[in-house]
């Protein structure tokens, strides 16, 4: 994959409900071959405890969407929470995945391409 695709633009996270919409724009498309992965994390200000809500594309289709803890849970959600128009994916979390998160956490976005990391600390518009 070119530097130049599928470059993260912009991130952003609010709550709605009971719902944790977050919103990734993209320079480009998602690529239409091999992994595509962009996500969040939020972290604690020490960074002892991370969460990480991601979603994976494979050939330009969403096939996962999940969120993992450093203590080793993982949590897997319906892929129907997941939607792709053109530079704009959004992913529609349960708000429980930052319960208990102190004020004053961090939190940053990151995409990789087939494994490798390809962008990471892109500044995250938080609406909690």
């Amino acid at each position: 994959m070119s530097s130049h695709n599928a470059l993260l633009k912009h991130a952003s996270i609010a709550a709605k409900d009971s719902t944790l919409v977050a919103t990734f724009d993209i320079d480009g498309n998602i690529p239409a071959s091999g992994a595509y992965v962009v996500g969040l994390v939020a972290a604690t200000p020490d960074h002892s405890h991370q969460r990480r809500l991601e979603i994976e594309f494979l050939n330009g289709e969403a096939v996962s969407f999940f969120c993992f803890s450093h203590d080793g849970t993982e949590e897997n959600f319906d892929i129907k929470g997941v939607q792709h128009s053109g530079n704009t994916i959004t992913g529609n979390f349960p708000l429980s995945t930052v319960l208990g998160l102190p004020k004053g956490h961090l939190m940053t976005a990151y995409s990789d391409c087939d494994g490798r990391e390809y962008q990471a600390n892109v500044p995250v518009e938080e609406s909690l």
